[in-house]
């Protein structure tokens, strides 16, 4: 079987083709529904994560290829759109820089233990993490709207912002222990033995 011939692989694909869209909608900054717009195409692209697992595991369809795409397409979709909301000015960029870092980071040391022939499962807090990042942005992408005020009142929009920052604080929290419990159950791979090619280099 090819790696294009896996419906969970084609569903992965359309996610990373479609990030470029959902950059359009946000960056654009439509009027009224815009941002409402952009998040619900945000939110639909990460959901296909589940779809393409599911996929993947009741088709038997699990390939090299959907392995290394998978978790690509989530981080390029979670990065375009930490970007986009510093380039808006909706976002403080050290926020995203702690994603982003930790993403960066753990796929390193992902690719060490490849290397070694180890693979390290998912674990609950990596799970808690992606789920409260998406939420966190999803929010970040419709809090300055004015639809919220004007249809709930000025109240309800104060309560929301409080409410996303605070979803924003645990996905934070999620992400930087989530890296230490990666780092943690990649311990021996870190320091070594490590093999022979990877000690002559």
């Amino acid at each position: 079987m090819t790696a294009l011939s896996s419906a969970a692989n084609r569903v992965t694909l359309v996610r990373i083709v479609l990030i470029p869209v959902f950059l359009v909608i946000l960056l654009a900054e439509l009027p009224v529904w815009g941002p409402w717009l952009a998040a619900v195409v945000f939110a639909l692209l990460a959901s296909t994560d589940a779809v393409d697992g599911y996929l993947a595991r009741s088709r038997n369809e699990v390939t090299t290829f959907g392995k290394f795409i998978d978790p690509l397409a989530d981080k390029l979709l979670v990065t375009a759109a930490l970007v986009a909301l510093v380039d808006l000015e909706r976002l403080p960029s050290w926020i995203a820089l702690v994603i982003i870092s930790r993403e960066l980071v753990v796929s390193g040391l992902r690719m060490v233990a490849v290397a070694e022939g180890r693979v390290i499962a998912a674990s609950m807090w990596g799970k808690v993490k992606t789920v409260l990042q998406i939420v966190a942005i999803v929010g970040f992408i419709v809090m300055d709207s004015s639809v919220i005020p004007d249809v709930f009142g000025a109240g309800t929009a104060t309560a929301f912002r409080w409410l996303v920052w605070a979803v924003m604080i645990a996905a934070l929290i999620a992400t930087v222990v989530s890296m230490i419990d990666y780092f943690y159950h990649a311990r021996d791979i870190i320091t070594g033995p490590w093999s022979k090619g990877q000690r002559d280099a």
